[in-house]
């Protein structure tokens, strides 16, 4: 037998390993240069989100026809690929349908299920595209998704559909190959949806269907190997970062805002309760707040790389709602391309961290994040369980605790709190006169 195709093969496979392993090491290095932070209590608790959340998708199905067609997509990825599963094994041993003699009629039946899985997915790639391009969703149609976000999007769309197209279309050449008595393919009975097409290709010639099919296979693999990488650059990257993501959830109550741990310290120590862990002050006090990528958590940026941009934390924000500039799609955007253009400048030799860029001012304003309502809604809505809403409130902080640039009203609440303990200028003593006045009138 030529082994001719199986040491491409190999040389493919081995390439398309290589580039992705080094893509993948870029992405760590990339949300590690986030803080360091614990997310690993509760374990049944991270892993039952995982499982309803990402596995189970049960945040898409507020909105029920994208969540139907997302599914579509979704279970065609997983189940075909277990056909893909097939194609390298055959790659490497130089076979062809190795699993067919051993499952008998469970293989056609199996192979039935993919081909109809394959007509889903094209389905739902081409509404999609509709509602991309021709009725144009408004949640995403966004300035922020303008040029590359919106090209990527249809891409991958596009995309998909020509991996289905190929798998009908060597499906349907391998059965007409099959019934000439071509020794290397094997009769596997009806295979629905590619039957259909078959006439398409009855006509050509054995040399030309053994072309066609063969071509088919090679774009199937190729392609595969490449969307694995090209997904790496994109916003479907969430195919894989969904499941650690929303493992790595905040599972504290949305309303509950995190404390400053160097603000907490520093309180306990002036009234001398002992603080958790190290006891001693550190030795040079960090950053309040976050001026950039790295004054995040490994978690915060994590969470911007599995962002879809879907929009949906947009559309329910009030204050995207009401006009502002805030889209808390965009703030996971801004966090996402400065970690990756800091990455790319410690690769190249760069000056990283150090380039004179930040996060904020020069990706996020202080605009869009004085907007934020703090509400949470952008959390609830994230069908991964993103947290927008972290990231903001710590750039607040930053503006706040160390460019003292919060707006003079705020500044005038905050010193209201700070000697009256609420947001309004009384006395403390005077805080409840009203309820003095309610029981005099009640005595009347």
């Amino acid at each position: 037998m030529n082994s001719l195709p199986q040491v491409i093969f190999f040389l493919v496979f081995a390439a398309a390993g290589y580039v992705l392993y080094k893509r993948i090491s870029f992405l760590k290095r990339n949300i590690m240069l986030g803080k360091k932070e614990s997310r690993n209590d509760q374990p049944s608790e991270r892993w039952k989100t995982m499982l309803l959340v990402a596995f189970g998708q049960k945040k898409m199905f507020k909105r029920w026809l994208p969540a139907f067609l997302h599914l579509l997509v979704y279970a065609g990825f997983i189940i075909i690929n277990l056909e893909v599963a097939e194609f390298i094994i055959d790659g490497f041993s130089g076979q062809h349908r190795i699993f067919a003699p051993f499952l008998g009629g469970f293989y056609t039946f199996a192979m039935n299920i993919f081909e109809f899985l394959a007509i889903g997915v094209m389905a739902s790639c081409l509404i999609f595209l509709v509602r991309r391009n021709i009725t144009k969703v408004p949640r995403l149609t966004m300035k922020e998704l303008k040029g590359w976000p919106a090209l990527d999007a249809n891409l991958i769309l596009i995309i998909e559909i020509t991996l289905m197209v190929a798998i009908l279309s060597m499906n349907a050449t391998d059965q007409i190959l099959a019934a000439r008595g071509n020794e290397h393919y094997l009769q596997l009975g009806t295979l629905f949806f590619s039957s259909l097409i078959q006439p398409a290709f009855s006509g050509l010639s054995e040399t030309a269907l053994i072309t066609i099919e063969r071509s088919a296979w090679w774009f199937h693999i190729i392609g595969i190997l490449g969307f694995a990488i090209y997904i790496t650059y994109s916003k479907h990257l969430h195919i894989f970062l969904a499941f650690p993501n929303t493992w790595y959830s905040n599972l504290k109550p949305k309303g509950e805002m995190a404390n400053m741990p160097e603000v907490t310290n520093e309180v306990n120590m002036m009234l001398g309760i002992p603080s958790e862990g190290n006891a001693e002050p550190p030795a040079e006090i960090g950053r309040f707040g976050a001026k950039d990528v790295n004054d995040l958590s490994w978690v915060n940026i994590m969470n911007a790389y599995s962002c879809t941009e879907c929009g949906r934390c947009t559309s329910e924000c009030p204050a995207n709602i009401t006009g502002k500039k805030l889209s808390p799609r965009k703030i996971m955007m801004d966090v996402r391309d400065r970690a990756d253009e800091v990455g790319k400048s410690i690769d190249q030799g760069g000056k990283g961290l150090e380039d004179g860029k930040s996060l904020l001012g020069d990706y996020t304003t202080n605009e869009e994040i004085n907007a934020c309502t703090s509400c949470n809604a952008c959390v609830e809505a994230c069908p991964i369980n993103i947290d927008p809403l972290s990231i903001i409130l710590q750039m607040r902080r930053y503006v706040a605790m160390e460019e003292s640039g919060s707006p003079a009203q705020w500044n005038a609440m905050f010193q209201n709190m700070e000697t009256s303990f609420s947001p309004w200028k009384f006395s403390p003593s005077d805080r409840f006169n009203w309820a003095e006045s309610v029981k005099e009138e009640e005595m009347k």
